[in-house]
């Protein structure tokens, strides 16, 4: 490998770690890594999230660069537009799981027990949530490539390596993030205010991404 591929792969690897800490990125996986209670399980959300992105990236990716061809604005915009809706949901998903968790302090179940489940299933909607970011990432990030690299081979070694580095970058914000919440899991009021502020955060987020691609970028126009 000469040393003008290598650094557009070390350049692809530092992109990718930037890739992850966009804020729809860490928003999104936010409402899901702040629930545990243990630093581990939290930062395999992270982890998880950015192999179902990297996943999405590498098969759309090849799909693409295969047949020599670009998604199109009014799709690209659509599978963004996908996300807001995600980043709202989770948002009031995350809100809504406060009256459970003070139904389930009050019953004083199985903590431990509980958590388990949550996080077999949590796991699998981080991967999810990485699936949809990859999906609408994918257009650009196939620009990209195509402007880097000089064939498929190098291509799909470049997005290999960019997820190499969403997944590092997801995992360190995870690990950052969920410190406050495992600090603050034995006092639940502060625990709940500070669980309730990220569904807040999320979800107002979530609509002023969508407003912003419908009304500020064009895409309401687009498709009428």
């Amino acid at each position: 490998m000469d040393a003008g591929i290598l650094s557009v792969l070390t350049i692809g690897f530092l992109l990718g770690i930037k890739h992850a800490l966009e804020p729809d990125h860490v928003i999104a996986v936010s409402t899901i890594a702040i629930k545990s209670k243990h630093i581990g399980k939290s930062a395999f959300s992270g982890v998880f999230w950015g192999i179902g992105h990297s996943l999405t990236l590498f098969i759309v990716g090849f799909i693409l660069m295969a047949m020599r061809s670009e998604m199109t604005e009014k799709w690209a915009m659509s599978l963004e537009f996908l996300v807001g809706v995600m980043i709202v949901v989770l948002g009031v998903n995350t809100i809504i799981s406060l009256r459970s968790m003070r139904a389930n302090a009050n019953a004083k179940v199985d903590v431990g027990a509980k958590e388990s489940q949550h996080f077999r299933g949590s796991y699998r909607k981080s991967l999810l949530i990485g699936f949809i970011h990859g999906l609408a990432g994918s257009g650009a990030m196939v620009v990209l490539t195509m402007s880097t690299v000089n064939s498929i081979s190098e291509g799909l070694i470049y997005i290999a390596i960019f997820g190499v580095g969403t997944v590092i970058g997801m995992l360190c914000f995870t690990t950052f993030i969920s410190i406050p919440f495992i600090l603050s899991s034995s006092r639940f009021k502060l625990n709940r205010v500070l669980i309730g502020a990220t569904g807040i955060v999320s979800a107002v987020f979530g609509l002023y991404y969508m407003y912003n691609l419908g009304v500020n970028e064009g895409l309401f126009g687009l498709w009428m």
